[in-house]
């Protein structure tokens, strides 16, 4: 997919945050929107539907939280991100139960951020409604369940297919074995220690990656998972 112009709403009283929020995101292609109270934010509302808002969680007009279940009532999609200076289990708690999609302390790096942006993105548009994605020299039309790498036809089991697409759709998220499992083996029994997920991997890397030994696109993510590159 393809996130040229993507409009971000971001809220938060801090004056430098704003400033390098938008610089930063700017150069990633987006387009944003700031505002440094609920009612500021509210009047961009009024004209602007962004494709994601980034609140903080402690406005000088507004409790983030309370925000972010108004929103959520109106917004049944639009992903929301919190941001915060806190970082106790318990507001990280309230901020997911109210509605939120992701959570992020400050001070963050940016690149994070980014990622976290695209991934909540991602989570709202349907591979049937991206219709095809290309990353680097592999590409995927999902109508038609084709996968050529370098323009050449790829033949994968429903299987391998199914977990590139999974990884694709997160790509830049750490997945961990579990996650995989659950999603690509719904309806199968597949204890902690099998190694299928990981020979799936890599019949999967031997299929895509120029050198499966040295891969570009399924990176290891040790004592996590695995993640596709961005």
């Amino acid at each position: 997919m393809h996130y040229m112009n993507n409009r971000i709403l971001v809220v938060d009283d801090d004056a430098d945050i704003l400033k390098v929020l938008k610089a930063n995101l700017e150069l990633h292609d987006y387009q944003v929107y700031t505002a440094d109270t609920w009612q500021s934010a509210q009047e961009v509302l009024s004209h602007t539907e962004p494709d994601l808002i980034l609140l903080d969680i402690m406005l000088p007009d507004g409790d983030g939280i309370e925000i972010c279940r108004e929103l959520r009532e109106k917004q049944a999609k639009m992903p929301i991100i919190m941001l915060t200076a806190r970082d106790k289990i318990s507001d990280k708690v309230m901020g997911l139960e109210s509605g939120a999609d992701d959570y992020v302390v400050k001070p963050f790096e940016t690149l994070e951020l980014v990622a976290r942006i695209k991934a909540c993105l991602r989570r709202v548009t349907s591979p049937e409604e991206e219709e095809q994605v290309e990353i680097g020299n592999i590409k995927i039309n999902y109508k038609k369940r084709l996968v050529t790498v370098s323009g050449t036809k790829v033949d994968l089991t429903p299987k391998e297919y199914n977990l590139l697409c999974y990884l694709v759709s997160h790509r830049g998220e750490a997945l961990s074995r579990d996650a995989i499992r659950k999603f690509i083996w719904k309806d199968s029994h597949i204890y902690s220690w099998s190694r299928v997920i990981d020979v799936h991997i890599q019949h999967l890397r031997q299929k895509i990656e120029k050198d499966p030994s040295k891969p570009d696109y399924i990176i290891t993510v040790s004592g996590a998972g695995y993640r596709f590159m961005d």
